[in-house]
């Protein structure tokens, strides 16, 4: 799984991109000039994570579905036993039950494809719009 970049979001500037009733983008650009997005929209998820070939999953032990992550096999690091692959629809109807948003990068800031992902909540999302 990827790691969070912690203090290096601390200088981002927020911007609202698309909004729908339940589904929306903004994204962020850091002064190194990478761009972190997040969203709700379930088909931009989905694309992210299958031109990755990354797999909705949950976490083993943690309940019918549980805690879900999206699993990238053949990924370096990516032998994770506690991870079950489930399917789109399992991992979305979890999404939307628990609130939760994506997170995400496009590319690193070399340029290459990204596989950096966070599912966070919406709330916090909404809170650290409203305060940018």
């Amino acid at each position: 799984m990827a790691k969070s970049s912690g203090n290096r979001r601390s200088k981002a500037r927020s911007e609202s991109k698309t909004q729908t009733k339940k589904r929306s983008s903004s994204r962020s650009e850091t002064a190194i000039g990478r761009v972190t997005k997040v969203t709700t929209d379930h088909d931009e998820i989905r694309r992210w994570a299958e031109d990755r070939g990354a797999k909705p999953a949950r976490v083993r032990g943690t309940g019918d579905v549980g805690i879900i992550r999206l699993a990238f096999p053949g990924a370096p690091g990516a032998r994770d036993e506690q991870l079950e692959e489930i399917s789109w629809d399992e991992w979305f109807r979890k999404f939307d039950e628990s609130g939760l948003a994506f997170l995400f990068e496009e590319t690193t800031a070399s340029g290459q494809k990204s596989n950096f992902n966070k599912l966070v909540k919406r709330e916090t999302v909404k809170a650290k719009a409203a305060r940018a």
